[in-house]
């Protein structure tokens, strides 16, 4: 380790360019060491084949809540990482993480999530509509980055659409490096257990046509059903993770589009590249937060590199998408780039997002619907005056105005 450590998450020259330490720590380095807004010293993977081999590589666990991990945020429980699962739900990692996932798995088939499409594509239209109707310009993070993905997620669960306001500041309390206190915390956390405890009951009581009551009747002869506690886990991680991410990638997807004129008017003149736009936006995301942990139960390398028992390494999926051992020339945006899907933005291994499909769909929803209503839609301010969303895990815009 050099006496200077640098902190992390790095700083990028505006929201659409990578740090240049990305390139100087996969270049120097496997394993480079950062500082953590915990203080907390930590390793970092950026280079592919290091990070899809230790998401992959089961004998590691993503659960910091134990002795000696590092902390990640600046609130006394550490971080998102570090917090004990709601109902202490034994799914984070090993048997019953893959019995969670087996179960949960069967309601988040690729066909089943194809078949929300139309739903999507009705709530993208209307939303559409408003935005249009109330005129150039608006503000595409409330206007539609943010609601569409909400109300997806609230059809989806079976939970009420005019609760997404509450949902959007749980996740953003949840998520936070620097930004909110232990007290907001553990009041979010609280909030948004109740409320994920009330949903379930009410499903157990009177299902509907929802995932959420699906989840509450799915039984295996193998693996049980799912428990309460289990039920309340899922729905605070989907009600989560299912808008979040969601809603930041519209807009920088928007942002990567907008910014160079050219990759908007080729998608205009040939709407068949939507889904290779999709995924190449993905793989250039430079503002995906702050990465995945891995807290290091045994001794081990990589890439040449020690590790010791006791470690935590960080792995930044998306600055392992701009290496250019995977993806040549990484820094040029390829929608037709051959291997472009085999990003991992959606991770990989026993944690392999299990909302992948549904994510792409409304990308590919949002997009498809500009191309097809909005061909002279515009960034009103120029790309560099873009804000970060500072402090939070997982990124994104404070806002991004559009004319038309």
């Amino acid at each position: 380790m050099t006496d200077v450590v640098p902190d992390y998450p790095f700083e990028q020259p505006n929201v659409l360019e990578p740090p240049r330490e990305w390139a100087e720590t996969r270049a120097a380095c496997p394993v480079a060491h950062v500082r953590m807004p915990s203080g907390d010293v930590v390793g970092l993977l950026t280079g592919y084949e290091e990070v899809r081999g230790l998401l992959t590589d089961q004998r590691f666990s993503r659960n910091l809540d134990r002795e000696g991990a590092a902390r990640m945020s600046t609130t006394e429980d550490g971080g998102m990482f570090s917090r004990p699962a709601q109902g202490q739900v034994d799914n984070k990692e090993g048997p019953g993480h893959r019995r969670w996932r087996r179960l949960i798995s069967r309601a988040f088939t690729v066909k089943k999530m194809e078949a929300w499409r139309p739903r999507v594509q009705e709530m993208a239209d209307a939303l559409v509509d408003d935005m249009v109707a109330k005129g150039s310009p608006a503000d595409l993070r409330a206007a539609l980055a943010l609601p569409l993905p909400v109300r997806v997620i609230c059809a989806l669960l079976g939970a009420p659409s005019e609760d997404q306001d509450k949902f959007a500041r749980w996740s953003e309390v949840l998520l936070t490096l620097t930004r909110y206190t232990q007290a907001e915390v553990d009041e979010a956390q609280r909030d948004f257990h109740a409320y994920a405890s009330d949903l379930v009951e009410h499903k157990r009581a009177e299902p509907g046509d929802d995932l959420l009551s699906e989840l509450t009747q799915i039984s295996d002869s193998e693996d049980g059903r799912l428990s309460h506690d289990e039920l309340i886990s899922t729905a605070v991680g989907l009600l989560l993770a299912g808008h979040e991410t969601t809603s930041n990638m519209i807009l920088k997807m928007t942002a990567m589009l907008l910014s160079e004129r050219e990759r908007y008017e080729a998608v205009l003149a040939d709407p068949g590249l939507v889904p290779g736009v999709v995924e190449e936006a993905l793989r250039m995301d430079a503002n995906g937060g702050v990465g995945i942990p891995r807290f290091i139960t045994e001794d081990t390398e990589v890439s040449g590199v020690p590790v010791g028992a006791g470690s935590t390494l960080f792995v930044n999926l998306h600055a392992a998408n701009r290496d250019e051992r995977k993806f040549p020339d990484p820094d040029r945006f390829d929608p037709r780039r051959e291997n472009n899907a085999q990003h991992l933005a959606f991770g990989a291994g026993p944690h392999f997002c299990v909302g992948q499909t549904l994510a792409r769909v409304e990308l590919q929803v949002v997009l498809g619907t500009f191309v097809r209503r909005l061909p002279e839609l515009r960034l009103r301010d120029a790309p560099e005056t873009l804000r970060i969303r500072e402090g939070v895990a997982a990124g994104g815009f404070e806002d991004m105005w559009v004319t038309w």
